[in-house]
């Protein structure tokens, strides 16, 4: 059931990260990216601290005083996981702003590519069946969200650049999660991300309470949904899930993100988007097959 329902996690986490692109682009009209990332990241942190308040309740002497003794790994893992967060939704938003919503979803989700390659480098198993889904995914991607005359362009490569990032974001929370509280590391990384994000705000951008209650909506649902939920499910199920396979998941959001700008913005699919989708879905099933679990993977 375990094997079954983590995944599932993940499956969420897509669709809520597919349609907060719709949101990333609304809210560009009205605020820079800095204070976009900053108002949605420091929201994301403060709705995490009553979920916290609720667990510790329930927790026992035990473990509160084992979580104690690894406070300096909790804070180190909510620093990293943070930059590694802020860096890459910084290349993202910018990237939204000078290319479109597809593109931007495609290219994102190009990290389904990268964190096998990364896995490589740490040392760390990668089956031929989960190689052969990734070559089928990135396919599928391709026929979703590009076409064949589209190149590479400024909004592009920013968002090329925020995919790298977001590998070496899911890499340290591989790292991490096994060794911390998930939910508080989460809350960190988002507080962590929010500050930075701040202070490029006001060195970069000229923040205004007007403008930021004009896209409350984007941000809200960016901030609560993408962040404080999205988040925090993707670090809790990461724990017993391959990251190859997660960031096959995960990468499930450029559907998702197609769907809603069907439904939200009107963008119809053509032929050629339905037939990667449904690539999509084979290469994801794929990925599920013959895979060995975690443990397993450690002990090789």
């Amino acid at each position: 059931m375990k094997k079954i329902f983590k995944p599932l996690l993940l499956v969420l986490v897509a669709m809520i990260w597919g349609t907060a692109f719709v949101a990333q682009s609304s809210g560009m009209k009205y605020v820079g990216p800095f204070t976009y990332n900053c108002v949605r990241m420091l929201l994301g942190g403060i709705v995490l601290i009553p979920v916290i308040a609720f667990i510790d309740s329930k927790k026992t002497k035990e473990t509160l005083t084992l979580e104690k003794n690894n406070k300096k790994i909790q804070i180190l893992g909510g620093i990293c996981c943070g930059i590694a967060l802020c860096v890459s939704s910084m290349f993202q938003q910018f990237g939204v702003k000078y290319t479109t919503v597809g593109k931007a979803s495609f290219i994102t989700a190009m990290y389904i590519v990268i964190v096998p390659v990364l896995s490589i480098f740490l040392k760390k198993h990668v089956s031929k069946l989960t190689a052969i889904s990734v070559v089928i995914a990135v396919i599928g991607f391709y026929l979703l969200c590009l076409s064949g005359n589209d190149s590479l362009a400024k909004g592009d490569l920013l968002v090329l650049i925020c995919a790298f990032g977001f590998s070496i974001h899911i890499i340290i929370i591989d790292y991490f999660s096994p060794l911390v509280d998930c939910v508080k590391m989460s809350c960190m990384q988002f507080l962590v991300g929010g500050v930075l994000s701040g202070i490029a705000m006001f060195i970069f951008e000229k923040p205004a309470w007007s403008d930021i209650w004009a896209c409350r909506l984007e941000i809200g649902y960016a901030g609560i949904m993408s962040c404080g939920v999205a988040y925090t499910l993707q670090i809790v199920a990461q724990k017993d899930v391959n990251p190859t396979i997660a960031s096959l998941l995960m990468s499930l959001e450029s559907v998702f993100g197609a769907i809603a700008g069907y439904i939200i913005l009107g963008e119809a699919f053509t032929g050629r988007q339905v037939i990667g989708c449904i690539i999509i879905f084979t290469a994801v099933i794929l990925a599920q097959l013959n895979i060995p679990d975690k443990k397993q993977e450690d002990e090789i």
